[in-house]
């Protein structure tokens, strides 16, 4: 009927409309939306890229700030211990933990590994050259190690005034660890190598190379690495580099812990003549090392000649041509017991009070025994 065919076709409109009028308000929501987010956005090209200049300067601090932070670490004061094994190293670091600036610890064992590491890349002309082809320059190289041993003694000197590093091998690297740090100071403690020989045999200090029973390869091995560490300690000058020898050290403790004070710019203090009593508390002691069980003790002469009558008469007769160092440095290499020099009345008070109470002292000592074995690398090339 013609009435049906109109209502369809007006029904069919107003569904058209609205379809279209939808249409428009959803369009309009869309502009909205995306012209609210256009005016949270820069306003032009000019804004954004001023935010990109913007992070390119922090980045940029920051790479200055890191920079500055390691030059600042170049300059930092820190204190190198070194020598051969059982030459008194650890009695030197114990002594020098009494002062309240400094703090040296434990052998951190990873210095040593890291310097021999790069002085294996400078070594090898092969090795460098690729290094240098990979991008690297000596420079970087150099910034890295100086970061890595500052990172450590850092934490590892628990943030002292004075960072300090007893690493007996250090002294090998002493020539390069000045040039990375310039206000370093080393000290080279030294000892007569009968002793020092004696102590590692009888003592059964596993280091590479050494023997528990040949004397004459021995006393080689300590000639080629007490050689190594005097050159490097003459390189660098005396006022870098304080030789300390271990007999006077402990004859004469007052004496010559004034001069180290005074060589390493530290004022004097009483508790570095009585370490033994910050033992536990101040100073911390390694039960993997083997000198712990005696520098709980206080400054004594145990040590000093124990040696004395356990050399063979063979190697005695040969003793110039095996460790001629030894005359160089100024020991007694003729007589079989050699004169060190008097002991004052501090080292004689304590010799008595160890005496007096051995008990309690060898008590002690057993809790600081070594416990674990510790095998040392020695004059890797």
């Amino acid at each position: 009927m013609p009435w049906l065919s109109i209502r369809r076709r007006i029904t069919f409109n107003m569904y058209q409309r609205i379809i279209h009028r939808s249409f428009v308000f959803f369009l309009l929501i869309i502009i909205i939306i995306l012209l609210g987010f256009y005016l949270l956005l820069p306003d032009n090209n000019i804004s954004i890229q001023e935010q990109n200049q913007s992070c390119i300067s922090k980045l940029n601090n920051f790479k200055e700030f890191q920079q500055n932070n390691y030059n600042l670490s170049s300059l930092k004061p820190i204190i190198f211990i070194g020598g051969m094994p059982r030459s008194g190293t650890t009695l030197m670091r114990a002594i020098l933990d009494s002062h309240p600036l400094v703090r040296c610890g434990e052998e951190t064992r990873v210095i040593p590994r890291i310097l021999s590491m790069r002085t294996a890349w400078k070594k090898s002309d092969i090795e460098w050259n690729r290094l240098m082809a990979g991008g690297m320059t000596e420079e970087i190289l150099d910034s890295a190690v100086r970061a890595f041993v500052y990172e450590i003694l850092f934490h590892h000197s628990q943030s002292a005034d004075i960072l300090c590093d007893k690493d007996p091998f250090v002294l090998k690297y002493a020539s390069y660890i000045s040039s990375i740090f310039p206000n370093s100071k080393f000290l080279f403690i030294i000892r007569d190598a009968r002793a020092v020989i004696y102590s590692v045999m009888t003592r059964k200090v596993t280091i590479t190379g050494f023997s528990l029973t040949d004397y004459r390869l021995n006393l080689k091995l300590w000639n080629k690495g007490i050689k190594i560490m005097f050159d490097q300690c003459k390189e660098i000058g005396k006022n870098k580099c304080l030789m300390i020898y271990y007999e006077q050290l402990v004859l004469q403790p007052k004496k010559s812990i004034e001069n180290i004070l005074k060589f390493l710019n530290l004022t004097w203090v009483d508790d570095v003549l009585h370490h033994e009593q910050l033992i536990g508390k101040k100073i911390s002691l390694s039960k993997t090392e083997h000198s712990s069980d005696q520098v709980i003790k206080p400054i004594n002469l145990e040590a000093l000649t124990k040696w004395i009558g356990h050399i063979p008469n063979d190697v005695k007769q040969d003793l110039d041509i095996l460790a001629p160092m030894l005359k160089q440095l100024g020991y007694d290499t003729k007589s079989d017991v050699p004169s060190y020099g008097n002991a004052d009345q501090l080292v004689l008070d304590n010799m008595n009070r160890l005496k007096q109470n051995a008990d309690f002292w060898n008590a002690k000592a057993k809790l600081y025994a070594r416990q674990l074995s510790n095998s040392t690398n020695l004059f890797n090339n």
